[in-house]
């Protein structure tokens, strides 16, 4: 232990301030959601291949928890963000690609190894991406209820689409179609398409509602529990068909915003001129009618 020297406080030992049990809360939750995306691939290395998926997708629900929790206990720190960010990578990036390659991917060799990789560092690009324009001040009121390319968790889930298929007595597509499918989410993830987030919707259930809202969520839950991965095949394909509608609904914001602006613009760029005009100096007829003397 280092002893502090009275000649200089400055190196005095540092005391930290005890941390509040609600900091710590959403930090819990995220290293529970780290610890699901190891299993799973520990339980692909096995093939137990249906575990595996199913500890993705706690995985990602756990993910959606803890961010939510977070600000509901205003526990959110940049720590957490930092963790959060590690786990999405870890459950979202290396963990589905290595469950795909283990399961069919191998069959290409070097081939597979390649698409398995490559959608691993395209999730990693694509939170560094994240957390770089988190804050970017440029953007356009509307963007707030945007993605910019697939989010991490959704890639995960629509990568293992195949599993799903597979589980339902599907048989296993071509491993070139497998692998090409990996790197077509894996390009989704870090393309500039807008995707639509619901994160600024804000609802509100009448009193009369309330009661089938929730019965529709237990009934959701139900199914999801009873026929997981026939609810999972039909989310994966509602969610690549909806991608174009988020992209037609960011060019409408778009389009919207600039014919707003428009006018704001013309306004601004004739307000110099009249000023110019109201402040111009005199026409040389003026000039001729002053005294003799100034002229």
């Amino acid at each position: 232990m280092l002893t502090p020297d009275p000649k200089y406080p400055e190196l005095r030992r540092r005391r930290f301030r005890p941390i509040p049990v609600r900091m710590l809360v959403p930090n819990v939750i995220t290293l529970l959601a780290i610890c699901a995306g190891l299993t799973a691939i520990r339980l692909s290395i096995e093939g137990r291949m249906e575990l595996a998926v199913a500890a993705i997708v706690f995985a990602a629900v756990l993910d959606g928890v803890d961010g939510r929790v977070a600000r509901m206990i205003k526990g959110q720190s940049k720590f957490g963000a930092e963790l959060d960010s590690l786990a999405d990578f870890v459950n979202f990036g290396v963990a589905p690609g290595l469950m795909l390659y283990f399961w069919q991917l191998h069959e290409l060799n070097n081939g597979g190894w390649i698409a398995a990789m490559v959608f691993a560092i395209a999730g990693g690009l694509r939170l560094a991406r994240f957390n770089a324009t988190i804050d970017d001040p440029n953007k356009p009121p509307f963007a707030a209820n945007y993605f910019t390319g697939v989010p991490a968790p959704a890639g995960a889930i629509l990568a293992m689409l195949p599993f799903y298929l597979a589980f339902l007595g599907v048989s296993k597509p071509p491993v070139m179609l497998t692998a090409a499918y990996t790197l077509l989410i894996g390009f989704l993830m870090v393309s500039r398409l807008p995707v639509f987030s619901g994160k600024t919707v804000r609802m509100r259930v009448p009193p009369e509602m309330v009661l089938p809202v929730f019965v529709s969520v237990v009934f959701f839950v139900a199914l999801l529990i009873g026929y997981p991965w026939h609810m999972l095949t039909i989310g994966s394909v509602l969610y690549l068909l909806s991608l174009p509608l988020g992209w037609k609904s960011y060019r409408d914001h778009e389009r919207n915003a600039a014919a707003a602006a428009q006018p704001a613009a013309t306004a601004e760029a004739a307000a110099p001129s009249t000023e110019a005009a109201t402040f111009s100096p005199a026409p040389d007829d003026a000039e001729d009618e002053r005294p003799a003397r100034l002229n």
